[in-house]
C-alpha cells in the first residue's frame, strides 16, 4: 500500500544525536581513526539514533557527522525509495540529495550486494583527488568469512581484513580503485556499533 502525503507528512521525524557536539566529535575521531589505521575496527557512537529503516544507527551517526549543505549525497535504490530517510538526512544535515552518483562527494549504500561498480562514483582528478566520492556500506558484518590482505600507510607489515555482505566482485573493484592512488574513491564499512575504513591509499591482496 503506498503511503499517502499526509500520512507521511504526520510520520515524527526521528531525533538526531542527543548531544550534538559531543557525539559528533566522538563519530568523527572513529572516522579519522579508521582511516588512519585501514582495516581496524572502531567503536562508533550512536547513542539514541533510531533512523529510519533501512539506515541504520551506526550510518546515521556518520551522515550526521560527515554531511551538510556542501556535500551532495547519493542514495542507492533501497535508501533512494525512503521518504523518510532522504526527510531525515535532509533535516538532520541540509545535505543536497543528488541522483548521479558521479556528482556525489558521499554515497549511502544501504543493500551493498546489489551496489553498482565503484567505477561509477566520482574518482577525483589528479588536481583535485579529494573531490572523490567517499562510499558509505550498511549493514556490514566484519566476521565475513571471505579474507584480503592490506598493506601500506597506517599499517605495520600486513594486516587481515574481512567484511559483508560485498558483492563477488568487490575486492577487485577496490584493487582497480587504489591503483588509481592519489585518485579513486575511499571506502567506509559501517556495521552494528563499529566501523572501519579502506582509505584508496591501502593495497589489497585477495586470498
Amino acid at each position: 500500500m503506498t503511503m499517502s502525503h499526509d500520512t507521511a507528512a504526520a510520520t515524527p521525524l526521528a531525533p538526531g544525536f542527543q548531544d550534538p557536539v559531543h557525539d559528533a566529535q566522538a563519530c568523527f575521531r572513529a572516522i579519522m581513526n579508521a582511516m588512519a589505521r585501514p582495516g581496524t575496527l572502531q567503536a562508533a557512537t550512536a547513542t539514541g539514533l533510531t533512523p529510519p529503516a533501512p539506515l541504520t544507527p551506526v550510518a546515521a551517526a556518520l551522515a550526521l557527522t560527515l554531511f551538510d549543505y556542501d556535500t551532495p549525497v547519493w542514495l542507492d535504490r533501497s535508501l533512494m525509495k525512503s521518504e523518510a530517510v532522504k526527510a531525515f538526512l535532509r533535516f538532520h544535515t541540509g545535505a543536497p540529495i543528488v541522483t548521479e552518483p558521479v556528482e556525489a562527494a558521499f554515497a549511502l549504500v544501504g543493500d551493498p550486494l546489489s551496489m553498482i561498480p565503484l567505477a561509477g562514483f566520482n574518482q577525483g582528478s589528479a588536481e583535485y583527488p579529494d573531490r572523490s566520492t567517499t562510499v558509505i556500506l550498511l549493514g556490514q558484518d566484519f566476521g565475513a568469512a571471505q579474507t584480503v590482505t592490506l598493506t601500506g600507510p597506517g599499517i605495520k607489515d600486513s594486516r587481515t581484513f574481512a567484511s559483508g555482505p560485498l558483492p563477488p566482485v568487490f575486492w577487485d573493484q577496490v584493487i582497480s580503485n587504489n591503483k588509481q592512488f592519489p585518485r579513486g574513491i575511499d571506502v567506509i564499512f559501517a556495521g552494528g556499533d563499529q566501523i572501519a575504513a579502506l582509505p584508496r591509499s591501502t593495497r589489497i591482496t585477495e586470498g
